[in-house]
């Protein structure tokens, strides 16, 4: 699986590093924790992030799914 965040660019570093571990189903808490940081502060970099707009993708490939096999992926192209 790939997480891939669009609109990242218009993000700081903290900004990333918190829309991330939330998108990973990370409480305030934890992030908080793991960052050194006051929940507060992971909440305001979050509402931050969220007013300057990005997309999560989650890329997951077909096999991860046991939707195809890997002669499967030859014939999509065909």
């Amino acid at each position: 699986m790939q997480v891939e965040i669009r609109g990242a660019e218009k993000l700081s570093f903290r900004e990333r590093q918190v829309v991330t571990l939330k998108e990973m189903g990370y409480s305030t808490e934890k992030i908080a924790a793991k960052l050194k940081l006051s929940p507060s502060s992971v909440a305001t970099l979050y509402n931050r992030a969220r007013s300057k707009g990005y997309q999560v993708v989650i890329v997951i490939p077909g096999q991860n799914l046991g939707l195809f096999d890997p002669e499967d992926e030859e014939e999509v192209g065909e």
